[in-house]
């Protein structure tokens, strides 16, 4: 475990203490981080955040347990990976997964954002049709960022992201998020998301 503490971003709730591994975040409508060329441009990083800061060499590997009342379109949460100083004000390059409520549907979303976001859905690994535990590790041997599903004993790969950890040597955002993109949820209010099973490895 890092012994860095928590901070949080976009979420006015109390941060959680250093040893804690169960979190709630609650969405608001819309909040996303996502973005994509125009016309029209959209840019849009205002979901709220839990995470802690560490050195980007320092990053080994990161798994949560995610769930929710999904059930709006977009609703959203899981794991975030943030480069905070790749551009002032804002996140310049990130990589999110997690669950995604898209066409009634729940999927493990996966979503990498170099100049602009790309989007990715698959079905795989979700218990009781809302529970999803996912793991962004390093490869050490290739020095990339693999991103898997776990299910049970078996790890079940989603994505491999080739540039990120080639980034210069910076300060990364790691851990959790949730977001409601939409104002559809009405009288649903906010979508509240439970994280549990935090676990973050980092280089000593």
């Amino acid at each position: 475990m890092a012994d860095q503490t928590f901070q949080t971003a976009y979420f006015d709730e109390a941060t959680p203490s250093p040893s804690t591994t169960s979190f709630t975040i609650s969405a608001d409508s819309p909040t996303d981080i996502w973005s994509k060329p125009g016309p029209p441009e959209v840019v849009t990083f205002n979901a709220p955040l839990i995470y802690k800061p560490i050195p980007l060499s320092k990053f080994q590997r990161a798994r949560v347990t995610v769930t929710a009342d999904w059930g709006t379109l977009y609703d959203q949460g899981g794991l975030v990976f943030i480069l905070p100083s790749s551009v002032e004000g804002q996140a310049g390059k990130w990589i999110k997964t997690g669950v995604e409520f898209y066409s009634d549907e729940v999927y493990v979303s996966t979503v990498v954002k170099d100049s602009w976001a790309d989007w990715s859905l698959v079905q795989a690994g979700i218990k009781d049709g809302k529970v999803v535990t996912l793991e962004m590790e390093r490869d050490a041997k290739e020095g990339t960022l693999w991103i898997y599903v776990i299910d049970g004993e078996k790890r079940i790969p989603l994505r491999e992201v080739t540039w990120v950890l080639s980034e210069k040597e910076q300060e990364v955002w790691v851990g959790v998020y949730a977001a409601t993109p939409t104002t559809e949820r009405g009288d649903r209010g906010k979508l509240v998301v439970e994280f549990k099973d935090w676990e973050l490895e980092v280089k000593n």
